[in-house]
């Protein structure tokens, strides 16, 4: 197995490119050992030491390293992981995540919303190692969540502000705002 590895705009977060499918369906962002549990491949890769963040897109898979570590020390042990994890023939997730719950509820603003948000920009963000999931659309302000390497990337305001934002309010006139849900 082969497993690639590509730099993201965020210094702390790396992406690894197993050559399989991740994720068939949607995304997965743990943040901590204890949000790992429903998936064996994120409890191994929180195994070691300097690692805080896992993200997982439909064919990568990101990690956000301690500001203190160095990628040379945790790369080998993060593609060992991974390696380990394919071989052994387990899940990624053992719980299927019904993340699109609700999703018929959409008034039409917010169904054009997501669906630019789906078409053009989670595709372009994904390239990055991260994902960018729609919260709330309240009084013209789009709220999103950001994931994998865009969560605290340096370069995640301005691409909210300068990008999503400028697009969403060209497509979507009752858009005024876009900002990170907190």
């Amino acid at each position: 197995m082969f497993i690639q590895t590509e730099q993201t705009p965020n210094p702390s977060t790396l992406k690894f490119l197993p050559g399989r499918v991740v994720m068939a369906r949607g995304t997965m962002d743990f943040a901590t050992v204890d949000a790992a549990k429903p998936s064996p491949l994120a409890k191994r890769l929180f195994a070691v030491e300097g690692v805080e963040r896992v993200f997982f897109g439909s064919d990568f898979v990101t990690v956000t390293k301690a500001v203190d570590r160095d990628w040379q020390i945790l790369k080998p042990s993060i593609l060992g992981g991974i390696m380990e994890h394919y071989t052994s023939g387990e899940p990624v997730v053992v719980e299927a995540d019904e993340a699109d719950a609700g999703a018929a509820d959409d008034d039409e603003v917010v169904a054009q919303i997501k669906e630019l948000l789906e078409t053009r920009v989670r595709p372009a963000v994904a390239q990055d190692g991260g994902d960018i999931v729609f919260q709330d659309f309240r009084d013209g302000v789009v709220y999103l969540h950001m994931q994998g390497s865009c969560s605290g990337c340096p370069s995640s305001t301005a691409t909210l502000k300068m990008g999503i934002e400028n697009l969403l309010k060209h497509y979507v006139p009752e858009v005024v705002e876009v900002q990170a849900a907190q």
